[in-house]
């Protein structure tokens, strides 16, 4: 199968991507978390504060201590749950399923976490170097000790000057963690997962007074060979820079530009600095297969040399036409992110219809995507999210308009009406499990772009990029919702055509990334406790 047909079949055709006889082994599921085994390790503090609001840097601090280190991390992504569930069996025995899973407060397909967070971190009392976050554990592996300054600049194509940063994330991928349960969809789920995680990242740093930004192109198979990691089986897609300045300083794309022609960097030069790493790691899995599709899209996907980075920006959505509807924009209260981390829940089943006041939808879309921006590498004016991406809903019992399909224009906050009606019995065939009831759910969000996920754009790195930039709008939408009194379920098992239909998107050349049912719901009886210090 080519990577082309791949991508359209993983989003209009799901059913072709997965073989018919494929069965997932249980028995044989990898864990939730990469452990390492037999390097330096540092525990992060215990003492993890339940609110993040007087945590903050000091100003005359010129990096965080190890605490504040440590709470962003378990925020971002922690292990802070212990889940279990009892589901019966169709038998006459009344035999009943057991589940046990380790959650984390950001949402992932099928609980799986496929991502794994590093870091790279040079702070007074600590070694500089190269950590793995072990989230089953809450500390720190020692990977690599040095400073990699000019080493991580390089890689980024001098877009951000590592010098000024007291450290970086990476958020990576490790295939098999779903690729086990869901094979070769598994890839639309990896980018989805990795953009999540890095929402959580951007809000975790900004509620302890960090800013960040997020490197999108780099010289993968010399970041890769940094962390020590086997591209046969993990890979990173991003990177997030860390300072205390009270903004992160990248140079200006003409001066960008004018570095990476003076001094071109490749991934093998880099890679011939530093000696190779072979670290043992466990992941409990005996029988893993070669995830053969999301590892060929991966290495189409990277970038040799600076010189091949994107230079300018990719074409922007086209305007919006049909009758509009202005929202209202009120002072809303801050969103209170450590609360909402404890408290979030996909609510599945347990949605229930109620009317949703105009100021809730214009809350949740001014917040989720129109007032969203954030440093990244991807050209100038490209911090605003809305250029890429959009917003559209099918409604029911929204409180001053009719049922319908509508998209909404961050530019003037508003909403344009694109076809009247109910369309709850449509999404709701759509979906490939009923397990959520879209009765129940007044609104049902979509995420938008290019139909052709950006491919004829930026190749196979423009599709991951499009996936990590929807998770984020998703992260975003999600916190808003809890704001705003209501759940969010992000769904992947829906018929993308049909809400393509009902927005009228194939003549414009767009389509729905991702599905968000949205709406109050009744809190399910249930027993949990959180691994909170």
């Amino acid at each position: 199968m080519s990577l082309d047909s791949f991508i359209h079949h993983l989003h209009f055709d799901i059913e072709k991507v997965n073989p018919p006889e494929f069965d997932v082994d249980w028995e044989d599921a990898p864990l939730p978390y990469k452990l390492y085994r037999g390097l330096p390790t540092l525990s992060l503090p215990t003492e993890i504060p339940l609110a993040l609001t007087g945590q903050k840097i000091q100003s005359d601090s010129k990096q965080p201590t190890l605490s504040q280190i440590g709470a962003i991390l378990w925020y971002s992504y922690g292990v802070t749950q212990l889940s279990q569930a009892v589901l019966p069996m169709s038998s006459e025995q009344d035999e009943v399923l057991y589940f046990q899973s380790n959650r984390r407060f950001l949402p992932s397909g099928g609980a799986l976490y496929p991502s794994e967070l590093y870091v790279y971190l040079k702070l007074n009392d600590l070694a500089h170097g190269i950590y793995h976050y072990d989230a089953a554990h809450h500390r720190l592996v020692l990977l690599r000790e040095g400073n990699f300054d000019t080493y991580l600049t390089q890689a980024v194509g001098w877009n951000c000057d590592l010098n000024a940063c007291f450290g970086a994330f990476f958020v990576s991928t490790f295939f098999w963690k779903n690729f086990f349960k869901y094979h070769h969809f598994s890839y639309r789920l990896q980018g989805l997962d990795a953009g999540v995680l890095l929402g959580q990242l951007l809000s975790a740093t900004k509620e302890l007074g960090v800013s960040s930004g997020v490197c999108f192109q780099f010289l993968d198979r010399a970041v890769n060979h940094l962390l020590g990691l086997s591209e046969q089986e993990e890979s990173v897609y991003a990177l997030v820079p860390l300072t205390v300045q009270p903004d992160l300083t990248w140079d200006s794309m003409k001066e960008t530009e004018g570095k990476r022609r003076q001094n071109a960097a490749t991934a093998a030069q880099l890679i011939q600095e530093l000696p190779q790493l072979s670290h043992a790691h466990y992941v409990k899995s005996k029988n893993r297969k070669d995830p053969l599709l999301p590892r060929r899209m991966n290495e189409a996907a990277m970038i040799e040399s600076t010189s091949s980075f994107f230079e300018g920006a990719a074409s922007k959505l086209s305007k919006i036409k049909g009758s509009r509807i202005s929202l209202p924009i009120e002072d809303w209260p801050e969103i209170n992110f450590a609360q909402y981390c404890r408290n979030r829940l996909s609510p599945e089943m347990d949605f229930m219809m109620g009317q949703i006041k105009l100021s809730q939808l214009s809350r949740l879309l001014h917040e989720a995507i129109g007032s969203f921006s954030y440093r990244n590498d991807l050209g100038d004016r490209q911090e605003v999210v809305a250029q890429r991406l959009a917003l559209a809903v099918c409604l029911h019992q929204v409180e001053g308009l009719g049922d319908g399909a509508y998209q909404f224009d961050y530019q003037d906050n508003s909403l344009a009406l694109i076809q009247h009606g109910d369309h709850r019995l449509k999404l709701q065939m759509g979906l490939t499990m009923d397990n959520v009831n879209l009765y129940q759910v007044p609104l049902c969000f979509h995420v938008i772009g290019e139909s052709d996920q950006m491919m004829s754009h930026r190749g196979p790195r423009g599709y991951r990029i499009q996936q990590m930039e929807a998770g984020m709008v998703v992260h975003r939408l999600l916190m808003s919702a809890y704001a705003s009194g209501m759940g969010g379920h992000p769904l992947l098992g829906y018929d993308a055509r049909l809400c393509d239909e009902i927005y009228q998107f194939r003549p414009k050349q767009k389509t729905s990334l991702i599905q968000i049912p949205v709406g109050p719901y009744r809190h399910r009886p249930r027993l949990q406790g959180g691994l909170h210090g």
